[in-house]
Parts: structure tokens; sequence; C-alpha cells
């Protein structure tokens, strides 16, 4: 079952560009508001193209104008990626039209309205509602909604916006650091934590992640803790959710945090030299012992 129409709301046309795919789960008609846009983004069926923000102008500018559009188009369902500006751009937009910007872990459609997952309490529980308010406006961290494989009809609609005067001005852009990575489409994944005693010996996990066929990912302490591994590494409830055949968690305690981005993965395997590790409860198969010990042991075995 599906509702009438979704709409995505980005900011750049490179922000979560998966995310009209996976919103055709949700609707029947799936259309999009794109700043920057000179083309239909793939997957919708009505690309609205707003014209690029001015030098030194900001996003956020146009919330009011895409708040009055989506209004005025009788959207149901707004969704928005889970990078910095799209989810500054959803607060501004949900608070026009009325209502709040939910982060959520799942989206689903149920009778005649929406049910989401999302954490509470820091990401110590999860709790399941509707939300209240029309339309529904939801940040959707990658992996969260599934691509459908259905296309949109790319049609393209130019609409003139002027962003508003705001007080604040961009005056340099660089380049973020950092290496493309795509956990959400990822089949396998290696996860690591704080079982590593130093960052070169991540070293036996990305030897493993290469035997395996895998992506290398990481709980939040060795991302914005440690700086070990880039953030777009980062699985957990800020970070991405993955959907793979097979996560293997190595060293990773399993707190509730970490796990609410991985539980969707068909196969969990831990690893871990703390047989009382919370990871060992989520896991399908788990080994106890010396990650030192098991990787070069699993990764000689793959290799042969």
């Amino acid at each position: 079952m599906s509702l009438g129409n979704a709409w995505v709301v980005l900011p750049n046309p490179a922000a979560a560009a998966g995310l009209a795919r996976g919103a055709r789960g949700l609707a029947d008609e799936v259309n999009a508001v794109v700043v920057g846009a000179d083309a239909a983004l793939p997957g919708a069926d009505l690309t609205v193209a707003v014209p690029a923000p001015p030098v030194g102008a900001l996003a956020e500018g146009y919330a009011a104008s895409i708040a009055e559009l989506l209004q005025a188009r009788g959207a149901q369902i707004v969704l928005l990626g889970a990078d910095v500006s799209s989810r500054l751009l959803a607060g501004l937009v949900a608070a026009r039209l009325g209502t709040s910007a939910l982060t959520v872990q799942g989206v689903a459609v149920e009778g005649d309205g929406l049910v989401v997952s999302r954490t509470a309490y820091a990401g110590l529980a999860t709790t399941t509602e509707r939300p209240a308010g029309s339309p529904a406006v939801l940040v959707v961290a990658p992996g969260v909604l599934p691509a459908q494989e259905e296309a949109g009809a790319g049609r393209v609609e130019h609409v003139d916006m002027a962003p508003a005067p705001e007080p604040l001005r961009v005056v340099e852009v660089r380049p973020k650091a950092g290496e493309p990575v795509n956990l959400a489409a990822a089949t396998r994944v290696v996860g690591v934590g704080r079982g590593f005693a130093d960052e070169a010996d991540l070293r036996l996990a990305r030897e493993l992640a290469a035997a395996l066929g895998a992506e290398l990912a990481c709980s939040r302490p060795l991302a914005e803790g440690l700086g070990w591994l880039p953030t777009e590494r980062y699985v957990g409830v800020s970070g991405a959710t993955i959907r793979p055949d097979l996560y293997l968690a190595v060293g990773v305690s399993g707190q509730v945090q970490h796990m609410v981005g991985v539980n969707q993965a068909k196969v969990i395997v831990a690893i871990n030299k703390d047989k009382n590790a919370p990871v060992f409860g989520q896991a399908d198969l788990g080994v106890v012992g010396d990650l030192y010990d098991v990787l070069p042991a699993l990764t000689n075995a793959l290799a042969r």
C-alpha cells in the first residue's frame, strides 16, 4: 500500500541522490524540489528546479518559498537527507508548515498513513509512531529507504525563486577531506570498534575486508572521537543505516547506538574477546576470541 504523493527536497543536486527512488516505495507519485538543478532527479516524476542561490547566499533562504510550494501542491510526505544542509532545511520547512521534522530509522505505510521508527533516549530505545501533522517532514539517512526499480516520468519544471535575505553568508568553500564511500549499497561490511588498540592495527580489518570484497565501517568513537576513520564510514544513530547481506562486527561492543544502524543486515557475525559483550545478543554467529588472533587466521583461510 502507498500514499498519493511524496516530495523530496534537496538543497543541492548531489544531496541524497537516491532518495527519490526510495520514496517510490511510499507513494504512487514522487516529486522533487532541487535547488540548483538543471535536469530531472533520477526516480522522480516531476523535478521542480530552483535556481542556485547567488554567490554567498545559503539554500536555507528558500525555506519559506519551498514550504509554500509544498503546501500549494498538497504534499503528503516530505523527505530530506541527513546531511547538514538538508537537516537545517528540514527544520525550517517543517516550522513553516506548522509541524516538526523527524529523523527516522524506518518508514512504512500502514492503512491510510505513515508509521515511522526513530531512536529515543540518545539511542537507548526505539519508538514507533504515526507522525503528527500534515505533511510528515522526515529526515532520512542513506539506506533507510531501499531503492525501488520503478523510474519516474522525468518531467522538469523551472520555478523562479529568490532566497530570503539571511544574516549569514558563505565566504569560502573548501573540498571536504575524506574518501568516497557508499555503505548503503554495500552487500558486505566489516565494522570496527574500540577493540582495536591502535590505528595502525586497522590494517587487519582492511585486509579482511579486501578478502571478503567488503566495505570498511566503524562505530562512532573511531570516527568522531579518535578520528581514525572518516565520518562517512560511521554507522549508527546519527551515521549511516545499512542493510548488507553480511555485517562482520570486529571489536565492536554492540551498544544500541551502533546496532540500530546495522540491525537490518541479513546476517550479523561478531568477533569479540569479551563473551559478555552486548553484540553477541544480536549476532547470528559469534566468535569469542582476540581479534589479533582471529582476523589473520580468517583472512588466511579466505585467501586459500
